[in-house]
């Protein structure tokens, strides 16, 4: 079955979305007087909250750090921070920033995520955006070469600034990571300090972090502390939890 898409300008998918952004949006982000949010997630190295389908992809876009005396993986998102309808929306629901808007807001409605399929139904837009306009997947395959080079793009930026995003980390004191497939841990930092810490990282990008794991339950904690991870003990004060576990 082919799909189609046509983007009908209703503004669905630029209100209530924290946008991921390359190191160099986020950067941007920060100088326009946004805010951007870090949302961490990870696993170790012996498969523990990965699933076994989605390693090479997770491990590319990961930095390798020490957790107590076990290696894990800590993938680091930048996102723009937006509660109700993006900053850069005019009054018309048209962007103010189009020509230089985010490479993931160019590849909507597709996934950045090679395991994740499109699922219109899963989208904000209307019904009517999916029966009209140029073929977006015929025969199962992206049609639009053009969006194909802006997703190997962004999966590219993910590794190429995972580096940077963890020097970055320790320089604003962000060392605790959530499991995949438990939650993330979801910081809000200073935007001063997060612009100076950019600045930082281009010259000094490889500070070291030892990482904590924050978790849902006692039964995550004893799998992380049999593999020799370490867990957050102490109350959380600079991020919020988000959990993903089904009650």
């Amino acid at each position: 079955m082919n799909t189609h898409f046509s983007c009908v300008g209703c503004g669905k998918c630029c209100t209530d979305h924290h946008v991921p952004l390359t190191l160099d949006e986020a950067r941007q982000w920060a100088a326009d007087g946004g805010n951007v949010i870090v949302l961490v997630e990870g696993f170790l190295g012996n498969g523990l909250g990965l699933p076994v389908l989605q390693r090479e992809h997770a491990e590319r876009r990961s930095v390798i750090v020490q957790s107590g005396s076990t290696e894990a993986y800590v993938a680091i998102t930048f996102a723009a921070y937006n509660v109700g309808p993006c900053r850069n929306l005019d009054e018309n629901k048209q962007c103010r920033i189009y020509e230089r808007r985010p490479l993931v807001c160019r590849i909507y409605p597709m996934e950045i995520n090679p395991h994740i399929p499109l699922s219109p139904a899963a989208k904000d837009c209307p019904p009517e955006s999916w029966e009209q306009g140029p073929a977006l997947i015929v025969g199962g395959e992206l049609a639009d070469l053009e969006l194909a080079e802006l997703i190997r793009r962004s999966r590219q930026a993910d590794r190429d600034d995972i580096q940077a995003k963890e020097a970055l980390c320790a320089l604003l004191g962000i060392r605790t990571t959530a499991l995949k497939g438990d939650g993330f841990t979801a910081y809000l930092p200073d935007m001063h300090a997060f612009t100076a810490a950019i600045e930082q990282t281009v010259e000094q990008p490889s500070i070291a972090n030892e990482w904590l794991f924050h978790v849902s339950g006692l039964d995550i904690a004893e799998q992380l502390l049999d593999a020799g991870a370490r867990i957050a003990t102490e109350v959380a004060l600079n991020y919020a939890f988000i959990s993903l576990r089904v009650a």
